[in-house]
C-alpha cells in the first residue's frame, strides 16, 4: 500500500510538471505568434527600409537585340553573348582551396598568358578578405567561358566552387562591307543609321531580376530569382544588297583617291520598289584613307547644281510649254538676267530642248523657265510642292535634313532667283530626295517612297513584309516623262556624260557641277555629281553619285569625276544578268567580270629609253612613272591616247613626260 501511494505521488508530481511545461510552451508560442502579427502589421515598412531595401534590389535583365540582315540574309549586325566571371570565396571550403589552388593558377596562367604568381597573389588576398564577388575576368566568349568553368575548384559550381557567371550582350558588326556610319548604333542615348532606324523592332523588352548586396559597392545577381523574363528583339532584314553595296563602295573609294576628294556618297535604288540597295558614305581621314563615319546622303543638304535642271525642265514639259520641237538660243553662252550674269561652259547657238540637258546649259534652262514662269513663279513652285520637294522625307532613318527652296515669301527672293532655281541654285536638297525624284522618272512617273526595310521576322515567322509606297502617283504626263527620259539618254550618248557612253548598256542621266561656299575667299570649292538610271529603255536601278571637293587641278566636273563611278556601278550591277554584253565577256554563259577590269601593267624604263604606254590605263601608268623619278603632265582620264617623248626616245630623270588620256 505504501508503494502504491508513493507511485501516485510521483505520478501527480510528473503530471504537474508536464502541465506546467505545456502551459509555458503554449504561452511562449502565443507570445511568439503575437510578435509576428505585430511585426507584420505594425513594422513592415521599417523592416523593408532597414534590411530588405538595403540588401536587395531589382535590376534590369537585358533582352537580346535582334539581328540586322542584308536583303540576301547576310548578317550586318548581331548580338553575341559575353561572360563575366566572379568568385565567391565564402562558399569554397578550406580543403578544396588548399588542394586545388595550384592547378587552378596553372590553368589561368596558361589561358591568359600571365605568371602563376600573378593569379596566386590576387586569389590568396581575396580569399583572406572573404570577398563574395571578386571580378576575375570579363568579356569571355562562349568557348573561353566553357573552358574556364571546367578548371579546378570552378568545376564544383557556384555553391561549392564559388564560380559565378554573369551573362551580358554585346553588339558586333558582322561585315566590313558596310561601314559603321551606315549601320549606325543605338547606345540608349543617341541613335543613328540602320540600327537606330529599326531599334523599336530590334531592341526587345528587358526583364528584371533580384540582386543581393555583397558590400558597399557590389551587388551579386540572384540568377534563380527572376521577377520578369526578358523578351528578345525581332530580326530586321534591310533592303541593302551586299553585292551592289560592295561594288558601289569600291567604285566610289577608287575615285575619291584618284581625285583626292574630301568626301563622297552613292545611293542605288530599285526602280520598281523604291528599295535602297546600296548606301555608301566615305570621308577622308588622311591622304588615301576613307571611312564610313557620317551619312552625307541623308544629313547634308547642298545646292544640287545641274542635276536639278531635270526637275525644272520637267515642270515646263508637263505644262506643255516645251516639247521636242522647242529651241532656245543661248547666244555665246553668256546671258545677263535681272543683273545676274549666267554662263555656260559649252559653246553656244540654237539648242533643241534635249541639248539643253545634254550640254547642261545654264543659260538655256534659265531662259526657258523665266520665259514661262517669271510672271507667275508660284505655278513653277507648285510643281515642286506636288513632287514633295519642299517636304522632309518620311523615312525610318534618323537625321535626314529638310529641303530648302527660296520662295517669293523669303526675304532672299529677288528678280533673279527663279533663274537661279532653274539650274540648281537658291535651293538645297539631300541626295536621297534627288534620287527619289529621278527614280520617279525611271518608274514612268510614279514616285515611290524610299524603303530601307524589307521584312521583320520573329522566331522565323514573318511579322511584316515591305511593299512599295506611292508618294506621287503621276508626276507628269506620259509624254513629258518620255521626253525627259529621251533627253537624259541623249545626255549620256552625246552630251556632257558622253565619256561614259557604252553601246552595251543604255544609260540615262545628268551631270552636275556645283560650286559651293562661293561667297568665301580662297580657292573655289566644287561638288561633282551624276544622277540617272539604267538600262534607259527598261530601268532597273536609279543611282546618284556625289564627290565633294575634288582636287581642282585634276578636275571638278561631274562628267569626269562623278559619272565614271555611275558607269562602273551600272556595268557591274546590271551584268549580274548578262544582257547586251559583248560575246567575249561571256564565259560558259556567265559574265567574266575580270575581263571588265584593265590589268595593271608593269612599266619599266630599260636603257633609259621611253617605253610605249599608249593604250594603257593612265591611272595605272602615271604613278609608276612618277615613282621612277619622272615628272608627268597629263590631260584627260582613261586610256593613254598620245605620249611624248615617243617610244624609244632616250629620257633623263626629272624629265617631263606628256600624256593625253581619253575614255
Amino acid at each position: 500500500m505504501a508503494i502504491q501511494n508513493e507511485f501516485e505521488a510521483k505520478r501527480s508530481k510528473t503530471l504537474r510538471w508536464g502541465y506546467l511545461f505545456a502551459a509555458v510552451a503554449i504561452i511562449v508560442f502565443v507570445v511568439f505568434l503575437a510578435r509576428i502579427l505585430v511585426l507584420q502589421n505594425t513594422n513592415v515598412q521599417a523592416i523593408k527600409d532597414d534590411y530588405i531595401s538595403k540588401n536587395y534590389r531589382e535590376a534590369k535583365l537585358k533582352a537580346a537585340r535582334g539581328n540586322l540582315y542584308a536583303a540576301d540574309g547576310s548578317i550586318l549586325a548581331t548580338t553575341v553573348m559575353r561572360y563575366d566571371v566572379y568568385i565567391d570565396f565564402k562558399t569554397i571550403k578550406d580543403t578544396a582551396y588548399t588542394n586545388n589552388i595550384g592547378p587552378l593558377t596553372d590553368s589561368l596562367s596558361t589561358m591568359f598568358g600571365k605568371p602563376r604568381s600573378y593569379f596566386r597573389d590576387r586569389l590568396d588576398q581575396q580569399r583572406k578578405a572573404q570577398n563574395q564577388y571578386y571580378s576575375l575576368v570579363k568579356g569571355l566568349d562562349f568557348d573561353e567561358y566553357d573552358r574556364i568553368r571546367k578548371f579546378p575548384i570552378f568545376k564544383k559550381g557556384k555553391n561549392k566552387g564559388g564560380f559565378i557567371v554573369d551573362r551580358n550582350f554585346k553588339r558586333e558588326l558582322a561585315t566590313t562591307q558596310i561601314g559603321a556610319g551606315t549601320i549606325g548604333m543605338d547606345n540608349g542615348v543617341s541613335q543613328s543609321g540602320l540600327e537606330g532606324a529599326f531599334s523599336k523592332y530590334l531592341r526587345g523588352t528587358d526583364g528584371t531580376r533580384l540582386e543581393q548586396r555583397v558590400n558597399s559597392s557590389q551587388w551579386k545577381p540572384i540568377d534563380y530569382w527572376k521577377v520578369k523574363e526578358p523578351v528578345d528583339g525581332q530580326d530586321v532584314y534591310t533592303t541593302i544588297d551586299l553585292r551592289i553595296q560592295d561594288i558601289a563602295h569600291s567604285a566610289l573609294e577608287k575615285q575619291l583617291i584618284n581625285f583626292d576628294a574630301d568626301h563622297g556618297c552613292v545611293l542605288v535604288m530599285e526602280v520598281a520598289t523604291g528599295k535602297v540597295k546600296a548606301m555608301v558614305n566615305l570621308k577622308r581621314t588622311e591622304p588615301g584613307m576613307y571611312v564610313d563615319s557620317y551619312n552625307y546622303a541623308l544629313k547634308d543638304a547642298t545646292e544640287p547644281g545641274s542635276t536639278f535642271k531635270t526637275v525644272s525642265l520637267l515642270a515646263a514639259m508637263d505644262d506643255g510649254f516645251i516639247d521636242d520641237k522647242t529651241t532656245v538660243n543661248v547666244g555665246n553662252g553668256v546671258w545677263t538676267y535681272a543683273k545676274q550674269r549666267i554662263s555656260d561652259g559649252h559653246g553656244g547657238g540654237e539648242y533643241e530642248i534635249a541639248d539643253v540637258l545634254a550640254k547642261s546649259s545654264n543659260v538655256g534652262s534659265a531662259k526657258l523657265i523665266t520665259q514661262y514662269y517669271a510672271d507667275k513663279p508660284q505655278v513653277f513652285l507648285d510643281h515642286l510642292k506636288r513632287w514633295k520637294m519642299f517636304d522632309k522625307m518620311d523615312i525610318e532613318l534618323p537625321g535626314i535634313t529638310k529641303p530648302y527652296i527660296v520662295t517669293p515669301e523669303n526675304k532672299r527672293w529677288n528678280a533673279a532667283t527663279l533663274a537661279s532655281l532653274a539650274y540648281g541654285y537658291s535651293s538645297r536638297f539631300n541626295l536621297l530626295q534627288l534620287t527619289t525624284f529621278y527614280n520617279g522618272i525611271a518608274n514612268n512617273g510614279t514616285m515611290l517612297k524610299p524603303l530601307f526595310i524589307d521584312k521583320i521576322l520573329k522566331d522565323g515567322q514573318q511579322l511584316y513584309v515591305a511593299k512599295p509606297e506611292v508618294m506621287v502617283k503621276k508626276m507628269a504626263s506620259k509624254e513629258a516623262i518620255a521626253m525627259m527620259t529621251g533627253a537624259l539618254t541623249k545626255a549620256v550618248e552625246k552630251g556632257t556624260a558622253k565619256s561614259i557612253f557604252t553601246p552595251n548598256l543604255k544609260m540615262a542621266g545628268k551631270t552636275g557641277t556645283a560650286r559651293f561656299e562661293y561667297w568665301k575667299p580662297g580657292p573655289p570649292k566644287y561638288q561633282a555629281s551624276f544622277a540617272g538610271f539604267y538600262p534607259a529603255d527598261n530601268p532597273k536601278y536609279t543611282c546618284i553619285v556625289m564627290i565633294n571637293q575634288p582636287d581642282n587641278s585634276k578636275s571638278f566636273y561631274g562628267s569626269t569625276v562623278a559619272a565614271p563611278v555611275f558607269k562602273e556601278i551600272a556595268g557591274k550591277t546590271f551584268l549580274k544578268t548578262p544582257q547586251n554584253v559583248e560575246p567575249e565577256l561571256l564565259v560558259d554563259k556567265k559574265v567574266d567580270l575580270s575581263r571588265m577590269v584593265a590589268p595593271n601593267v608593269k612599266v619599266a624604263v630599260r636603257g633609259k629609253q621611253m617605253p610605249r604606254v599608249v593604250g594603257l590605263i593612265g591611272k595605272n601608268v602615271i604613278p609608276q612613272l612618277e615613282n621612277l623619278g619622272y615628272r608627268v603632265d597629263y590631260k584627260g582620264v582613261g586610256r593613254i591616247m598620245e605620249q611624248f617623248p615617243l617610244e624609244g626616245t632616250v629620257i633623263k630623270k626629272d624629265q617631263k613626260i606628256y600624256l593625253s588620256l581619253q575614255n
